[in-house]
């Protein structure tokens, strides 16, 4: 079964289990006159809201690419799990000015040992659920199921707590129902708040993630004419469409059929080993067997010691015939002015290696 019918099977089944929770929470808690039990009905509802935009979501993203949209559709999961993460929001905000109405206006609970035994069985079914869901979810990187399947845990949670106030209810005559539904509506407007935060830094584009860049640089080490890779990019187009650059250190007399033959390979090797599609191979061309080369190298990164916020030296060639020297830094983000920090390393530089056409790019740290 492919990654698009596991999320729509999946979430088909988030979707029954909750309606149903749903439909018996609020029966019992509109009988017993708990708030809080009818808040969690109220989140199980919106739960089924969230499963059924993560199928609608996954087939749009399913869409075959197109002339307006060449790199598919598969950004459409992320545009999803937004809305879901409004539904949730609002779902807190409103479940949390009841929760207040309900403390100023208080109302006696009357639960029934059939209501208890219903939230209790809720518990165990949630806990399933959730365990199932997210499992499913990393099993075919879908960041909606893992989070649905996350938040279903958390609800089998904020039961437990139901019926715990439930108990304490009935053994002290304390009602602490509405003070429980002000807490779970907090924690719902908590949770719709992250996963909307980490939705839209997905929509942003992030950092490389450190191991996938280790398995794109181990992947492409594996060719003995590459000698270092720099400078990695991963744009993120749905879960199953990464599309890469970067840059590799090769020999400068390899010829152009020579590298053409080895990007070709490369990219081939990368993608079969981390699904990620090199759409870009830049070459900096490295002075082999070159002691003067060596020294010069030496020399710059003992100039580049002296600024912590210069991360990293790659790309280093001379050209003797030119008296042309090339290199390039990466630049931390903590560093205050990179213009200023480029500028006085080329000074530097330049003053260390008198009458040399000194050329330095800045790059900025993309990738571990």
């Amino acid at each position: 079964m492919d990654r698009g019918k596991i999320i729509v099977r999946t979430s088909i089944i988030g979707i029954v289990t909750n309606v149903l929770l749903a439909a018996f929470k609020a029966a019992v808690g509109l009988l017993s006159h708990s708030v809080a039990v009818v808040l969690d009905a109220v989140n199980n509802l919106s739960d089924s809201l969230s499963s059924l935009i993560t199928i609608i979501g996954t087939r749009l993203a399913a869409k075959e690419p197109d002339r307006e949209h060449p790199l598919g559709y598969g950004r459409i999961e992320y545009l999803s799990a937004s809305v879901v993460s409004v539904i949730v929001l609002y779902a807190g905000i409103t479940s949390l000015v009841e929760s207040v109405k309900k403390i100023i206006h208080p109302e006696t609970p009357d639960y029934s040992p059939v209501a208890l035994i219903i939230i209790a069985v809720a518990v165990v079914v949630k806990i399933l659920l959730g365990t199932y869901v997210k499992r499913q979810g990393q099993k075919v990187d879908s960041d909606s199921l893992i989070a649905s399947g996350s938040d279903a845990l958390f609800d089998s949670i904020i039961s437990a707590s139901t019926l715990a106030a439930a108990l304490i209810y009935l053994f002290t005559g304390l009602s602490l129902e509405a003070w429980l539904g002000a807490v779970i509506s907090v924690v719902i407007i908590k949770s719709g708040f992250e996963m909307l935060r980490d939705t839209i830094s997905e929509i942003l584009g992030e950092r490389v993630d450190s191991d996938v860049a280790e398995r794109v640089r181990k992947s492409v080490l594996t060719f003995p004419e590459v000698h270092g890779v720099f400078d990695l990019v991963v744009h993120n187009y749905g879960p199953e469409k990464l599309l890469g650059s970067a840059h590799i250190e090769v020999a400068a007399d390899m010829t152009a059929r020579e590298l053409d033959s080895l990007e070709r390979q490369i990219t081939e090797k990368v993608f079969a080993d981390t699904g990620i599609i090199m759409t870009g191979i830049s070459v900096y061309s490295r002075n082999a067997g070159d002691s003067r080369t060596e020294e010069a190298e030496k020399k710059v990164r003992e100039i580049l010691a002296g600024h912590p916020e210069v991360l990293q030296l790659h790309g280093f060639y001379m050209d003797p015939e030119t008296h042309t020297m090339k290199y390039d830094i990466v630049i931390s983000f903590d560093a205050a002015d990179r213009m200023a920090l480029l500028q006085e390393v080329q000074r530097e530089t330049r003053e260390a290696f008198a009458g040399w056409d000194v050329w330095i790019t800045p790059d900025s740290d993309l990738s571990d």
